[in-house]
């Protein structure tokens, strides 16, 4: 028969640092890895010369590491937020999986480009390929982190923590705000209405960026507010008040 492990809560603040931390890999991950990818994005001939491609490997491997950490942080989420949010707990690993699928969509299509580029082809049609496996790249991360994420990271996961009072819920705001902000600015771009280099599209990006930067320091360092998440039955009340 299965038992769940009672959360006291020791436990849930080290569940919640996890989070928090794993939130911190995601930048620590992402940011380094677009600024690699550059070659490749920005470089229409980028096929076509020689040279070495350890940087875009590199910015792959990272990528992967930022797939592991979307997931491990809504994995970690669950055991805190299951019991006061069944449904919404199982939609925070669903989005962050699909987050994730299109992310892994973004690293083989660049991966793509470096394999036409190891194999020596030549032609005129060889650009043209590789800005379309670009495109491909470009296009799921404006579907990933600019769709999914405003959903998941940021309506769906700050409604739980302005709910739960696991953060402050000034902090929480951010997301419950960042979220439709970044969804209506990735519709613009959609549309063709903005493009990445509009300040109204940075403007749309900064408070979901503020959000899940300010809640993984905040989880990291803190491990949340955890009195109203634990199993009362299972840890002394006066467990609950250290």
């Amino acid at each position: 028969m299965h038992h769940d492990i009672p959360l006291t809560p020791v436990r849930a603040r080290f569940l919640g640092r996890w989070v928090g931390l794993l939130f911190l890999i995601t930048y620590a991950t992402s940011i380094p890895a677009l600024l690699l990818f550059g070659p490749v994005l920005n470089d229409a001939h980028y096929v076509s010369r020689a040279g070495s491609d350890t940087q875009i490997q590199f910015a792959a491997l990272l990528e992967f590491i930022l797939i592991v950490a979307n997931i491990g942080s809504a994995i970690a989420l669950y055991p805190l937020l299951r019991r006061r949010f069944p449904v919404g707990t199982v939609g925070f690993i669903a989005a962050r999986i699909t987050e994730s699928a299109f992310i892994g969509i973004g690293i083989l299509s660049v991966l793509s480009v470096v394999s036409l580029r190891a194999a020596g082809s030549e032609g005129a049609a060889l650009p043209v390929v590789a800005q379309a496996l670009v495109a491909v790249k470009n296009w799921s991360f404006q579907f990933g982190p600019g769709f999914v994420v405003p959903i998941g990271n940021g309506m769906l996961l700050g409604w739980m923590m302005y709910r739960s009072g696991m953060v402050p819920r000034r902090l929480a705001m951010f997301g419950l705000v960042g979220g439709p902000v970044l969804f209506a600015a990735s519709t613009g771009i959609l549309f063709g209405v903005l493009d990445k280099g509009d300040p109204l599209y940075a403007i749309g990006v900064a408070p979901e960026f503020i959000w899940e930067l300010a809640l993984g320091v905040y989880l990291s360092a803190t491990g949340g507010r955890v009195a109203g998440l634990v199993d009362r039955d299972a840890v002394p009340e006066a467990a609950l008040e250290s």
